[in-house]
């Protein structure tokens, strides 16, 4: 172990926040940021002792391990400052520098949630056979965090090379942590998880180093996850705005004799390097950091345009449209051959998700798969956010997972990783990672499964940038659209609702590709137009496929819409029924509505809405049906509208 480049990985650090402060004091930091001074101890020593293929994931107090692990001190001031000279382009700021040519891929600003990732890293390290490891960094305070017992369970049972190294600084923000963690020792707590762990004076940064040596020996070794608690302390605020209100001087000054720069400082001294040597270190460190953070200054007006950000939203894919159908069978039948043909194609791509082995799936939709694959279905435990999480990861370590959920009202437990990590991969690490994950889910009624089991919460999506949102009608656009949404190198949410699953139509072969983001046109009728998406559009095909002169759009992804065809077929034909299976406000008829209205071609009453009711399904068959638009209610009013 390289003594003195140790004391320069810490000197390193500490310099780069105190030159982060001085700007700050000058006004020149738009924003908030987290420091870890005192902690240099936690992060040098892990780095010093990890191996080039091994990955990180750091909280958002992650500057220390940015500089420890080697990332260009002038693209941290920069991104700190928001210039295009950042390690994300200017666009992750303070709390998100990723760093992929020193794997790390990233902190997160919400706490905790970067552990799950770190646990998709570990599996997909072992899926991909390497000998590397995974490091998930979190704090006391991410220790109460649902996520972390989650993911101690999975990567625990799949045996991950992950170390889960746990900076317990004794403040979650303000609460000290005896207040809020019911244990004697957070460490403790993975014992439950069969899972080896060992706490370390985290201000030690020889014993930290030690620590990790025989972490990532073990893990290794005995193919078993492995968690450290460094005990440790923040001497400063949590973050910027932080008046430190809630602790003594007293403490303080306790905690300052053991600054781990300090404690590593005597002991170099005591081994006999000479105290100007030290001294010398100090300043040819500091003049490192202060020159990064001037070059920086010089270049801080340097940022995105516009296009540029929004050029990293999401990865360019080219549409593919091929095939034609085939043979008939089930939209259940369609979706489970779309997986098989995936998997077949695909090595990099698998199956997660609850029952989905020998069960065959909730609904039977994953059947035999499982015999046929079984190196490509992974069974999850029912932690719906824990393996939701690991799957982004492993996305963003370039493999191609399908996440099954059970029931899409679920989508509420997996919503972080999907909205805060998966659709702002890409954008956050200015453009260093992509997100390739497909998150499937059945919606919707018609099945008498009741209020929570029954919901249609795609529109619950329909907002954040960097997802795609798509939701078959038919057997056919089902297979077509599921392969598409596999290969598109995008997070792609796919709903498929549930009454539609024994629906019988043509499927496509294994060539069948239906672009995203484009609507399917049915029948070019001159007198009203019908557009809806998943089982309401079903129905209304059905409903309304006998009268004479009405055109269907198939809006099939609802997200990012179709505005070319609704506006060029609206214009065409000057009226439009919208139908949906869920109530108004915030839907999808609404953002269609919203397209139509911007028609030159637009006049007041030429466009109507037929949603569900406010309010959740009930069980009753009779009253479920008095909540969703009935066919008979969509016969009635097409018939009006082209009456009228």
């Amino acid at each position: 172990m390289d003594h003195i480049s140790l004391f320069s990985s810490m000197l390193r650090s500490r310099f780069f926040e105190e030159e982060l402060e001085k700007l700050s004091s000058e006004g020149l930091i738009y924003g908030t940021y987290h420091l870890s001074i005192g902690q240099e101890g936690v992060s040098s020593g892990l780095a010093a002792m990890l191996e080039d293929g091994d990955w990180i994931v750091p909280t958002h107090r992650c500057h220390g391990y940015n500089a420890a692990r080697g990332s260009d001190l002038f693209r941290m001031f920069s991104e700190v400052l928001g210039s295009r000279h950042g390690l994300c382009m200017g666009l992750g700021g303070s709390m998100h520098m990723t760093d992929v040519s020193t794997c790390n891929l990233g902190s997160s600003a919400v706490v905790g949630s970067g552990i799950g990732l770190a646990g998709g890293v570990a599996l997909a390290l072992k899926r991909m056979g390497r000998e590397s490891i995974a490091v998930a960094i979190f704090g006391d305070g991410a220790s109460s965090r649902g996520i972390l017992y989650e993911v101690m369970n999975a990567s625990s049972i799949w045996h991950l090379p992950l170390l889960l190294l746990l900076e317990n600084n004794h403040y979650g923000m303000s609460a000290p942590s005896e207040r809020m963690i019911a244990a004697d020792g957070i460490y403790r707590r993975a014992e439950g998880f069969l899972i080896p762990s060992m706490k370390v004076d985290g201000n030690d940064v020889l014993a930290v180093a030690e620590a990790v040596v025989e972490a990532r020996s073990r893990i290794l070794r005995d193919r078993t996850p492995f968690l450290i608690e460094a005990e440790t302390y923040r001497m400063c605020g949590h973050s910027r705005s932080d008046r430190l209100v809630y602790r003594t001087r007293e403490e303080e000054g306790e905690w300052r004799k053991r600054d781990p720069i300090l404690l590593f400082s005597s002991f170099l001294e005591l081994s006999g390097v000479d105290a100007g040597e030290l001294e010398s270190i100090e300043e040819s460190v500091r003049s490192e950091v202060e020159e990064a953070a001037s070059k920086a200054l010089e270049h801080r007006d340097e940022l995105l345009s516009p296009s540029e950000m929004l050029s990293l939203v999401e990865v360019r894919s080219k549409p593919r449209m091929s095939g034609n159908p085939n043979h008939r069978g089930t939209y259940r039948e369609a979706i489970r051959e779309a997986l098989d043909e995936i998997l077949s194609s695909d090595g990099r791509a698998f199956l997660m998700g609850e029952d989905i082995g020998r069960y065959g799936g909730c609904f039977g939709v994953t059947g035999d798969l499982w015999g046929k694959h079984p190196d490509q279905v992974l069974e999850t435990p029912v932690s719906e956010e824990g393996f939701a999480s690991m799957a982004a990861g492993a996305a963003m370590m370039g493999l191609h997972p399908i996440v099954e959920v059970m029931y899409g009202d679920f989508s509420t437990l997996a919503s972080d990783p999907l909205i805060n990590h998966a659709a702002k991969a890409r954008f956050m690490s200015g453009g260093q990672l992509s997100c390739p994950l497909v998150f499937r889910t059945p919606i919707g009624g018609m099945t008498g499964h009741g209020p929570q089991h029954t919901q249609c919460l795609e529109t619950m999506f329909l907002s954040i940038p960097g997802l795609k949102v798509v939701a078959p009608s038919d057997p056919y656009s089902a297979k077509a659209l599921l392969k598409s949404a596999a290969a598109d190198g995008n997070p792609v949410l796919f709903f498929e609702h549930k009454a539609l699953y024994p629906e019988e139509g043509e499927i496509g072969g294994d060539d069948s590709f239906l672009p995203l983001g484009r609507a399917i046109v049915h029948g070019r009728g001159s007198d009203l137009l019908v557009i809806g998406y998943s089982r309401a559009f079903n129905a209304a095909y059905r409903a309304l496929g006998d009268i004479e002169g009405i055109g269907f759009i198939d809006l099939a992804t609802i997200h990012p819409l179709d505005e070319e065809t609704l506006l060029s077929e609206y214009g065409r034909v000057g009226r439009a029924l919208i139908v949906e299976d869920t109530p108004l406000q915030g839907s999808v008829a609404e953002s269609v509505v919203r397209v139509l209205s911007s028609s030159p071609s637009y006049r007041p009453g030429t466009v109507s809405v037929l949603s569900a009711k406010p309010a959740p399904l009930p069980c009753p068959r009779r009253l479920e049906e008095s909540i969703l638009p009935s066919s008979e209610a969509m016969r009635e009013a097409a018939l009006a509208m082209i009456s009228g």
